[in-house]
């Protein structure tokens, strides 16, 4: 698995923190690894972006963008109204195949959800899974309605061809409430996809050090880490 795409099921779920987690578990596991995020939107030249972030939790990784605009919008429209080139799907995938050259790992975090477009004619971060013909990590919400974006996620991806590797939850609440205590069991099963992580509300606020020390324990084997989905779903399913 040189390359995997990291998607969300749409925007603030989570995403960021949790491409952070298996950078991180990745780091602890002996991999060298490169994040490139395929669209920066909402960030001014002079700061700090999504992957910027994840080498600041995660250290040791090498991160990229492909393109950056200052307007929290769709790449496609940011792109836009900057009046800048767009970023295409065979940019993003072009990017990471050379950092898969010089890595064991690269992880493609897209912006927002898979559908989002990057330019006027549609391209998605789909179309540059498709071309990379990398595995997809969904990052979804843990509460209600996250079932429906969920399992639209699966099916987009499923009718592509494209090989869904999991769900992780990108931010389970200290005190869950009915319906993210059901989902645990829903998700998977909506998704016809195993559930391969959960990260604490508020992962993302810990100490760097404290974040890589922690970061296997909410991930599975798959994924360089050792959380076990049947004995989070018990513990916490009630």
């Amino acid at each position: 698995m040189p390359v995997l795409v990291i998607t969300g099921t749409g925007t603030e779920v989570g995403k960021t923190v949790a491409t952070a987690a298996v950078a991180a578990a990745a780091v602890a596991a002996g991999r060298s690894v490169a994040v490139l995020k395929a669209a920066q939107t909402g960030v001014r030249p002079d700061e700090p972006g999504d992957a910027d972030e994840v080498v600041r939790l995660a250290g040791g990784v090498t991160a990229t963008e492909v393109a950056r605009y200052p307007e929290p919008l769709a790449p496609a429209t940011a792109a836009r109204r900057a009046g800048r080139a767009p970023v295409r799907p065979h940019d993003i995938a072009e990017a990471a195949a050379k950092l898969a050259a010089a890595h064991d790992l690269v992880l493609v975090e897209g912006a927002g959800g898979l559908l989002v477009r990057f330019d006027a004619e549609g391209g998605t971060l789909a179309d540059a899974a498709e071309l990379l013909g990398a595995p997809v990590l969904v990052v979804a919400s843990a509460g209600l309605g996250t079932l429906n974006t969920t399992e639209l996620t699966a099916r987009e991806l499923r009718a592509r061809g494209l090989d869904l590797l999991g769900i992780v939850i990108g931010s389970w609440p200290d005190a869950p409430d009915l319906a993210s205590r059901c989902n645990l069991a829903d998700l998977p099963d909506v998704a016809a996809a195993p559930l391969l992580g959960a990260l604490p509300a508020g992962a993302g606020a810990l100490p760097p050090a404290a974040f890589r020390e922690a970061a296997p324990r909410w991930l599975a084997p798959r994924l360089d880490g050792t959380w076990d989905a049947d004995a989070f779903r018990a513990r916490e399913a009630g």
